[in-house]
């Protein structure tokens, strides 16, 4: 039997700081809730609109997988590597911290913000050489089909993650249904919806609810509506 946990969207964590306004899907900076520290392995999702010009100045990680995936706007960003990127809609980012770095991340516009999913997972190998990466995809592949974008396959056309995890995005029409197979024993998926309704193993879900699913071998998407959905497939520990 599987086992299921819903987060609406009103009831993420939200912080507005002004040049920043995020929706925190699990606990993080002053937003902290016992029952939302993680679902297996994917430790952070967060939702952040940032202001034109603005950002998040330089700082450090270590130990994590750092993916940005922009929905509007371009996102500026710098790291201790020497990385110097812009990333924008359709752009899919990973960065490995590694062994440590500092990065900076600000809004590549003076008069637009910018909207982008900022997700952490705990890494498969510790300490490992940072790295970072980046891809632009097709948006035609996923029409109506499930795209993956994330992979643990170093030579795979997806941008490669220090993890037993795949992310897949779907651009989907009304009436759309097709079950998701895991690609490992052990994993779970945790559906976010970002435009739209979307039926998830029954469950209806509209524009940033999430669903986590676990001990299941497939799960059952159909699209209600015309709809933009992230499946993240993740290992539960």
């Amino acid at each position: 039997m599987s086992k299921k946990v819903i987060h609406k969207a009103n009831t993420r964590g939200h912080a507005n700081h002004g040049w920043l306004d995020s929706h925190h899907t699990f606990s993080f900076a002053r937003y902290y809730n016992p029952e939302r520290m993680n679902f297996g392995l994917l430790r952070v999702l967060n939702d952040d609109i940032v202001a034109p010009g603005m950002g998040f100045g330089a700082h450090p990680h270590d130990n994590m997988e750092i993916i940005s995936i922009p929905l509007s706007g371009e996102l500026a960003h710098q790291d201790s590597t020497g990385n110097k990127k812009v990333i924008k809609t359709n752009d899919v980012q990973i960065m490995s911290a590694g062994s440590g770095l500092t990065h900076s991340e600000f809004n590549n516009s003076k008069t637009d913000q910018v909207n982008f999913l900022q997700i952490w997972v705990f890494p498969k190998e510790q300490d490992i050489t940072p790295r970072y990466e980046q891809k632009t995809f097709n948006p035609a592949d996923r029409q109506n089909k499930l795209q993956t974008v994330v992979g643990p396959e170093k030579d795979a056309e997806n941008i490669w993650i220090n993890q037993d995890a795949w992310f897949t995005l779907g651009s989907l029409k009304t009436g759309f249904s097709e079950d998701y197979k895991l690609h490992k024993t052990g994993n779970g998926v945790y559906a976010f919806v970002l435009e739209g309704e979307v039926e998830i193993d029954g469950e209806k879900l509209s524009k940033r609810d999430g669903m986590g699913i676990s001990d299941t071998e497939n799960v059952s998407i159909k699209a209600s509506s015309d709809a933009e959905l992230l499946l993240m497939e993740i290992p539960m520990r």
